[in-house]
């Protein structure tokens, strides 16, 4: 199973680099079959632009997960605890095999039935 995510292009550069192999997120799939991670640069890019198979999910306080994550992050530390700053559950997503598409496409093509990026995730079949 695939997920779509929106990430922005600061951070989809240093994924595609191999800078950044922790995707960090709030919330995370509820599915436990989601084993691709498909690739949205959100503004100013607004395209689909690579997949990457997901090797393990690491679910803690925000302060573990930086510990053990920050190294490989592509974040720093100012910002990944801005970002968790109101909540006691950090989930770093692991990246492996980044595919980067020759040529990136719109939402619409990519997956038709999605009208607009989603806010965190999106699955797809």
């Amino acid at each position: 199973m695939k997920a779509l995510l929106s990430i922005k292009p600061e951070y989809v550069e240093r994924i595609l680099s191999g800078e950044k192999t922790f995707e960090f997120r709030r919330k995370v799939f509820k599915r436990d079959d989601v084993d691709t991670l498909v690739i949205y640069a959100s503004s100013p890019v607004q395209r689909v632009v690579a997949q990457a198979k997901i090797t393990r999910i690491l679910s803690d306080t925000p302060e573990s997960i930086w510990q053990f994550t920050h190294e490989f992050g592509g974040i720093n530390r100012e910002a990944y605890f801005h970002y968790f700053h109101d909540t006691t559950l950090a989930h770093a997503i692991e990246l492996a095999d980044v595919d980067c598409f020759d040529e990136p496409l719109p939402l619409r093509e990519y997956a038709p039935n999605l009208t607009v990026p989603p806010q965190s995730f999106a699955y797809l079949d």
